[in-house]
């Protein structure tokens, strides 16, 4: 039985966090921005012209921009420090570390247009380390919205309940697969989808996909369960475990390499099971990507819906 209906239409998730942000901003003096000369990029303009006194730009100086949020939140604001998520992640992953997770200090990281959605910019500008390098780091929530209602919940609850956290703020265009009812848990996935022959699990991007998938599977008569795993740290080990249990199979699609993102963690969870015999798929990258559009990478990669019905008919010809 499927939860809710996804809505036809396909949204920029970073509009959605800037109306947020904002009006949260009209009521907590507390919210500030940081950035590192992205307003356009970060979708930061509306803020600045309604707040300028409290958007920082630091200029092309990532690490230096990290570090300004961490002593922002030491004085007990709420700096949401946003810029691409490669420079984000790679260029300041030691200030992320020793100045926000390992000092506990209350910045809201926000990687804007992860995954691949540079496209034709290439691999120095596509965000697909980013799982594998923050999971290492104890105390570091990571989130990432599948669409327009989870991202606004995401920055809320950044206000609600302040701590290190590292959103990632989708620029490629998504349709919405929750409403305002669907459950949201932080360190939980959502049930998208009820099924008991096998089960996919995405995030971001690729939720809308593993639901198109879902649709196409049981037009077979295979029962398909769909994950959604909007939070990656903390990791609901006991949705995995259900999946493991209960279905015949996991098929896992991030746009994201697979060297210690979601897959790994899932396949993780799974390998110490003790009478496991679910077979475990993951689709994402394993090495740099080709030159081309956001479409043409996640096709490339088969991050898509018939890569999700691929993959799970390997995983239930050999259950």
């Amino acid at each position: 039985m499927s939860v809710d209906t996804p809505n036809p239409g396909n949204y920029d998730n970073r509009t959605a966090f800037a109306e947020e942000l904002i009006a949260l901003a009209e009521n907590d003096e507390r919210i500030v921005a940081v950035c590192n000369d992205s307003v356009g990029s970060s979708n930061l303009t509306g803020f600045r012209e309604r707040f300028p006194e409290r958007l920082i730009n630091v200029g092309i100086a990532e690490q230096n921009m990290v570090g300004v949020g961490a002593g922002l939140a030491d004085r007990g604001l709420i700096p949401f420090v946003c810029a691409a998520g490669p420079f984000l992640t790679g260029r300041a992953l030691e200030q992320v570390k020793a100045d926000v997770a390992y000092s506990g200090h209350n910045v809201i990281l926000c990687g804007m247009s992860p995954g691949m959605a540079y496209g034709e910019l290439g691999p120095t500008h596509h965000s697909v380390e980013d799982f594998s390098w923050l999971r290492a780091l104890p105390g570091l929530d990571i989130v990432v919205p599948a669409d327009r209602e989870q991202t606004r919940r995401a920055v809320r609850d950044a206000v609600a309940d302040p701590r290190p956290t590292y959103i990632r703020v989708g620029r490629h265009k998504v349709p919405d697969v929750t409403q305002e009812s669907t459950p949201w848990e932080r360190g939980r996935m959502q049930v998208l989808r009820e099924g008991n022959d096998l089960t996919l699990i995405g995030t971001g991007t690729l939720v809308s996909r593993a639901l198109q998938a879902a649709d196409m599977l049981a037009a077979d008569g295979v029962s398909v369960r769909v994950l959604n795993a909007s939070w990656i740290a903390p990791f609901d080990e006991d949705a995995v475990v259900r999946a493991a249990t209960e279905t015949g199979g996991i098929v896992v699609a991030e746009e994201a390499n697979v060297a210690g993102g979601l897959g790994a963690a899932v396949a993780s969870v799974v390998a110490q099971l003790p009478a496991s015999r679910a077979r475990v798929r993951l689709l994402g990258l394993r090495d740099f990507a080709p030159t081309g559009s956001t479409d043409f990478l996640l096709e490339h990669f088969g991050l898509t819906a018939q890569g999700y019905v691929d993959a799970a008919r390997e995983v239930l010809g050999h259950a």
